[in-house]
This record gives C-alpha cells, sequence and structure tokens, in this order.
C-alpha cells in the first residue's frame, strides 16, 4: 500500500491525497522511457538544477490555510470555462507567491479542501484571477480532460511543493513540480492539459515525469539538499508548467539554508532519465476524468 501524502501542521485532519495517489507513489523501480535522452536535452541537458524558493525564506509559493469560519470569494477569471466558478476561502492577508504567476494556495483544514488560484489579484475589493481549481484531498479525481488549473498542466500545486516540515523530519513522500523552457502541444497523465503550439517530438508534454538517477551521489550536499536528492531519485518529479529549465517549486520557509539548498544547482539535466510512467494509475478510487 503507498502511503498518504504528509499532512501539514496547520492541517493534520488532512492528508494530501488518498492512499495510492499519483503523486505519491515512487517511481524508482519502473522502466526509463525510450526517448528520455532526446527530451532530457529538449528541456537542457546542460543545465543546473534550480531549487525555486527560499534565498532566506521570502521565495517559493506560501500555503494559507483557512477554516469554515474564513470569508468566501467570488472570483472572476480570465479562463472561465475552464476554472472552478464557486466561492473560494481566503484569508484576509492572504500571502501570494511573488513574481509573475502570483498563484496563491488555500487549504481548507476543516474540509479538507484545496483552494488554487493563478494571477490572482484583489482589485478594488474583489479578487480576480487568471484561472482556478478547486481539490478534494479525500479523492483521486483528476480534472476534466482538456482543463487548465492554477498550472498549466492542469495538475494541483500544492502536492508537488518541497516543504521545510517534510525535508526537517528527513523525509518528502511525494513528486516534486518542475518548470521547462519549452513543451509540446499534448500532455500525459496525470496531466490534462497542454500549453504550447509546438508538436516537436523533441520537447516534452506537460506530466513528463522524470527521477535522478541511482548513480548521482549525496557526498559534498547539506541535509536538506540530501532529503531533497533522495525524494527526487524514489519518487522524481512532474513536469506542470513552463519556465527556467530544472526549476523544482518549494514553500517558503525560515528554516531554509539557503547554503545547504544551493549545492542542487551541481545537479544538472543529464542526471536525470525520463520515467516510463504508462502502468502508472491513482488508487482504487481514481477517476480518470
Amino acid at each position: 500500500m503507498h502511503a498518504r501524502g504528509a499532512p501539514l501542521a496547520a492541517a493534520p485532519g488532512c492528508p494530501i491525497f488518498p492512499d495510492g495517489n499519483v503523486w505519491n507513489q515512487p517511481v524508482d523501480n519502473l522502466p526509463a522511457a525510450r526517448d528520455s535522452a532526446r527530451l532530457i536535452r529538449g528541456i537542457g541537458a546542460g543545465a543546473p538544477v534550480h531549487p525555486d524558493f527560499s534565498d532566506r525564506g521570502r521565495y517559493g509559493i506560501p500555503i494559507n490555510v483557512a477554516t469554515s469560519r474564513t470569508p468566501r470569494h467570488r472570483v472572476r477569471f480570465r479562463y472561465a470555462t475552464e476554472s472552478d466558478r464557486v466561492p473560494y476561502p481566503i484569508p484576509r492577508r492572504a500571502r501570494i507567491e511573488r513574481g509573475s504567476d502570483r498563484h496563491l494556495i488555500v487549504l481548507d483544514r476543516d474540509r479538507c479542501r484545496l483552494y488554487e488560484l493563478f494571477d490572482a489579484r484583489r482589485i478594488g475589493g474583489r479578487w480576480r484571477a487568471g484561472s482556478g481549481a478547486v481539490w478534494d484531498l479525500g479523492s483521486n479525481t483528476l480534472r476534466r480532460r482538456g482543463f487548465t488549473s492554477a498550472d498549466a498542466a492542469g495538475l494541483p500545486i500544492l502536492p508537488g511543493l518541497v516543504r521545510h516540515l517534510d525535508v526537517a523530519r528527513g523525509e518528502i513522500d511525494h513528486a516534486l513540480r518542475f518548470t521547462a523552457p519549452r513543451t509540446r502541444r499534448a500532455f500525459v497523465y496525470p496531466a490534462r492539459h497542454f500549453a504550447s503550439d509546438s508538436t516537436s517530438a523533441s520537447l516534452p508534454p506537460m506530466g513528463l515525469r522524470v527521477r535522478l538517477r541511482r548513480s548521482v551521489s549525496l557526498r559534498g550536499h547539506g541535509p536538506q539538499a540530501r532529503t531533497v536528492i533522495r525524494a527526487l531519485k524514489r519518487y522524481g518529479m512532474i513536469l506542470a508548467d513552463n519556465g527556467s529549465p530544472w526549476f523544482i517549486t518549494g514553500a517558503p520557509s525560515a528554516g531554509w539554508d539557503d547554503d545547504d539548498l544551493r549545492t542542487l544547482r551541481r545537479l544538472r539535466g543529464r542526471d536525470f532519465e525520463v520515467v516510463d510512467t504508462r502502468r502508472l494509475r491513482n488508487g482504487p478510487r481514481a477517476s480518470a476524468g
């Protein structure tokens, strides 16, 4: 039985998806894809890994926790037909990701529901966003095929974040989220959406899963980086959005050690291989959508 994703400290009753969810399944024993080398080159074989979080805890995608008493807001969406148009619980002092994407993530710990917004802004007292999606953390159900989310791949963001609590206990039990500069007009399970006009087979599709090669050594890395490296070998990471090559997303925390995390930049694209995930599916309560 595959473990559930560890819950947040502020929401202990809400595991991050059920047993057997695709984010929480190890891929270290699955075969490599036949076109692995070509796809790695398409992302950038010589490009370094970059932890896209920390710098003294200021950067990353924050996680807000709400309750049943948190005010609900109607959000006006730019991509309304592919967004979940329901009231979103948004704390009065909600933390939003720095930078252009402005992701806003809220976990309702009373209902164990995850609310995610892309390009979230409060204008004139009203909330607007590019797109938004809601996830039941007790279900493996995917989004409708062809639908985006707060991420280009139509995936949830929270389960792929590097979180300090996991690293502090020495184990990340899920795949990580990463970006690539150019992607294909295609997606593979568990992604539901693409964000490209190119049909080149040299470019990766959204949802591509890669893992760090077993031969990559832990020597020379600090405890935080070593925990991330072990997760990259066992669970790998899932391509979720267009962006800089091999950027791994995490949540901000004052506990991050930038000098430690910076050693991850020694890793290069060539240290990864694409996983053949054709046999990988969600657990028994899954729905392909």
